[in-house]
């Protein structure tokens, strides 16, 4: 298939005609208002699904297609926000179909489950398979949680050397939002099974304290973000699985220490889920 030509940066949605990827446009109508760039909603029409049915099944795939990116853009047109509506049916696998409708793009977003090519079963592949090769951030999008999100902050995850880009995007998204910013920092003692309380603590206040430090002109720069910092030893996965109620999106860094797997992968997956946690893996530091 030739490559297609964006004329202009645009924050792309995968829709398969499931629920979850309904809200998964909702939620990313107020990234391309934010941005002033269209919301693209992308279908991707496996041409090897139904194997060698013919032509008219073809057609009824098609219009399956169609009918699914419809509703998409009718539920977006219902926000009454003034965000452009772009779509399009591809015929190509779900993963190279939106890496492909990805380039170039500010926002690449998924549903947390899927029908067809996103059932549950496979959303942590595809997700993985979308954040790891994707060139834009990757947000997995959970919409469920009956706290309101003006009650959830924005939490920012520091696993690793790296972490501007996603403090750079969490900052952005609380300040858009108007909620709270919580800023994680993971820190990692020489031995992994750790057990002295007091030598936690005083780990914690060494990294929180580095931490404050580090923030100094992220505060500056968004003076109206109200930020807290908490230091977690080990990983984020047990906060999450205490504090993720709290949380309406986690972003992380496409180089995260424990690696994108963690997250996406089944622990992740649970945990994230038990919170109703979306996720916003960033793009890569360094891309090639």
């Amino acid at each position: 298939m030739p490559e297609r030509e964006h004329v202009a940066p645009a924050v792309v949605v995968g829709v398969d005609g499931s629920r979850w990827a309904i809200e998964a446009a909702c939620w990313a109508v107020d990234e391309a208002v934010r941005r002033d760039i269209p919301l693209r909603l992308v279908y991707a029409l496996d041409p090897t699904d139904g194997g060698h049915e013919g032509a008219q099944h073809i057609a009824r795939q098609f219009a399956v297609a169609q009918t699914a990116v419809r509703c998409a853009a009718s539920a977006v047109e219902a926000t009454n926000k003034p965000v452009k509506i772009e779509w399009e049916v591809v015929a190509q696998q779900p993963v190279p179909a939106l890496l492909d409708a990805a380039r170039g793009a500010a926002m690449l977003c998924v549903g947390a489950i899927g029908r067809n090519h996103f059932r549950g079963s496979h959303v942590g592949s595809t997700a993985m398979a979308l954040a790891t090769a994707a060139k834009c951030p990757v947000t997995v999008v959970r919409g469920h949680n009956p706290v309101p999100s003006a009650q959830r902050r924005v939490a920012v995850e520091l696993d690793g050397p790296t972490g501007d880009l996603a403090l750079r995007h969490g900052f952005d998204e609380a300040s858009s939002r108007g909620v709270p910013l919580r800023v994680l920092t993971i820190w990692h003692s020489r031995y992994t099974d750790i057990h002295d309380e007091h030598a936690v603590a005083h780990g914690n206040r060494d990294a929180k304290a580095a931490l404050e430090r580090r923030l100094k002109c992220w505060r500056k720069s968004y003076p109206d973000v109200n930020v807290t910092t908490t230091a977690v030893h080990g990983n984020s996965l047990s906060y999450l699985m205490d504090q993720g109620n709290s949380i309406q999106l986690l972003v992380v860094a496409h180089e995260r220490g424990h690696g994108i797997q963690e997250l996406l992968g089944a622990a992740g997956n649970a945990v994230l889920q038990h919170a109703d946690c979306s996720v916003l893996i960033c793009e890569p530091e360094n891309p090639l």
